[in-house]
């Protein structure tokens, strides 16, 4: 089996809701045969006063039980997830919901209870059996407070503050992974091709279903250059979407590595993953925001939720060192070329929408104005421009909204609760500490 099949499938058993379910049927055979087994070592102590009949309402009423609270997850986990997708954004189905190990565990140990209980009251008959009745006790007691827990756990995951903070902390880990060094002294260096003028010795297409790249075997595509001395560029980058046909590979050099060993380390999907798409965490907030933004669900206060994360993660992937587009051996020489974001890139993403539909609304122009500031501040000096030109873009944007020159001078103060908040946080502590340290290496 290839990488990429090997990672479809990993990615697939992870996000699969029905897995853990169908593994606590396996693990009922087993238990079940085990703990009748060991029932004459097990019933030496009897703890179960009831008898016969007691014993079989006991078993009916927790399968009854548990089969309700089966129904009734699944049932309020899809409405959940179409409530929250509308409400929010689709991309949180696969990325947070689907994975949540809390949900398929639970689900699990409903299923083995279920079970287990059907089992007992198939083998009850005169003689009751006192460890199984036990167990089944007690797993019906576990189904109970796992249900309540399972509640009161689901109001609060699909909160947006709770589905921002979880896309927030996975984005923040595939920037730690996917640049893994600090920034340098100088800005990152853009790349546009290998050699300007210099034609590849061979073009690989993609053949097959169209989709999208969410990830790629770095290490064993500079393995495979190691070993033909050629160098390796990969067309499109990690999200984007590539046809049948279209250009998948360049190789330079006399030999090539194998077409289908280059093509069985590329992953495709049918969308974006959060796995090694460093830009998809902001993408996915963005979205967030800016439908928080639209006139159908008019929340600004949700909008400044999502910036909040978005300076966060801005400020970190700011710190890191964005040009590891280009991969060397251990001689220094170049051997494999992937195409990453830069830092332009990722502050178009975070501010261009939502300046768009949000500049009108006193908390986004203010929180933006704010993660400006505290950008300016924090981030090193060849990050500036960027930040800067943003600043004079949202002056502009909130020069043609506002037509009293009151609001006007309201919306450009700077504020991290976004309205509500001090005046100018960053005024007030340059005053109380005469200046601001910027970021130093």
């Amino acid at each position: 089996m290839g990488w990429n099949r090997l990672y479809s499938l990993k990615s697939y058993i992870k996000s699969s809701l029905w897995l853990v379910p169908f593994i606590a049927l396996l693990l009922y055979i087993l238990a079940i045969r085990t703990v009748y087994l060991l029932e004459p070592w097990l019933a030496s102590i009897e703890l179960w006063p009831w008898g016969v009949e007691g014993t079989q309402r006991l078993l009916e009423t927790i399968i009854t039980m548990t089969l309700t609270f089966v129904v009734f997850t699944f049932g309020s986990l899809l409405v959940a997830i179409q409530i929250a997708g509308g409400q929010l954004t689709p991309r949180i189905i696969a990325t947070t919901l689907l994975n949540d190990n809390a949900i398929r565990f639970t689900v699990g140990l409903f299923t083995f209870t279920l079970l287990f209980a059907t089992g007992a009251l198939v083998r009850l008959e005169a003689a009751i059996p006192q460890a199984i009745v036990e167990i089944t006790g007690l797993l019906g007691f576990l189904s109970i407070a796992t249900f309540l827990y399972l509640i009161d756990y689901a109001a609060r995951l699909l909160r947006p503050v709770s589905i921002i903070l979880r896309v927030s902390e996975e984005g923040h880990a595939v920037i730690k992974d996917v640049y893994p060094a600090m920034a340098k002294a100088e800005a990152d260096t853009a790349l546009t091709h290998l050699l300007p003028g210099t034609e590849p010795d061979k073009v690989i297409l993609y053949r097959g279903r169209p989709g999208i790249i969410v990830a790629i075997n770095k290490s064993a595509l500079l393995m495979q250059a190691e070993k033909t001395r050629s160098v390796v560029e990969l067309v499109p980058r990690i999200g984007d979407f590539v046809a049948s046909g279209e250009p998948l590979f360049r190789l330079y050099g006399i030999l090539s590595p194998e077409e289908d060993v280059l093509k069985s380390l590329i992953a495709f999907g049918p969308e974006r993953t959060l796995e090694q798409d460093a830009t998809f965490a902001f993408r996915i907030i963005v979205d967030i925001a800016i439908k928080a933004l639209s006139q159908a669900i008019n929340d600004p206060t949700t909008a400044v939720l999502a910036i909040d994360q978005l300076q966060r993660l801005l400020c970190f992937v700011g710190r890191r060192d964005l040009g590891g587009a280009k991969i060397f051996d251990r001689t220094g020489e170049l051997r494999v070329i992937c195409r990453m974001p830069d830092w332009d890139d990722f502050v178009k993403l975070t501010f261009s929408e939502i300046r768009l539909y949000g500049a009108g609304n006193f908390q986004i122009a203010r929180r933006l104005r704010a993660v400006l500031e505290h950008g300016l501040q924090v981030l090193p000096d060849f990050r500036r421009h960027a930040l800067e030109t943003e600043m004079a873009l949202l002056d502009r944007r909130l020069a043609e909204v506002y037509d009293f020159p009151e609001d006007l001078e309201l919306a450009r103060i700077a504020d991290t609760q976004g309205l509500g908040g001090s005046k100018s946080l960053s005024s007030r502590a340059q005053s109380a500490t005469g200046s601001v340290t910027p970021f130093r290496q």
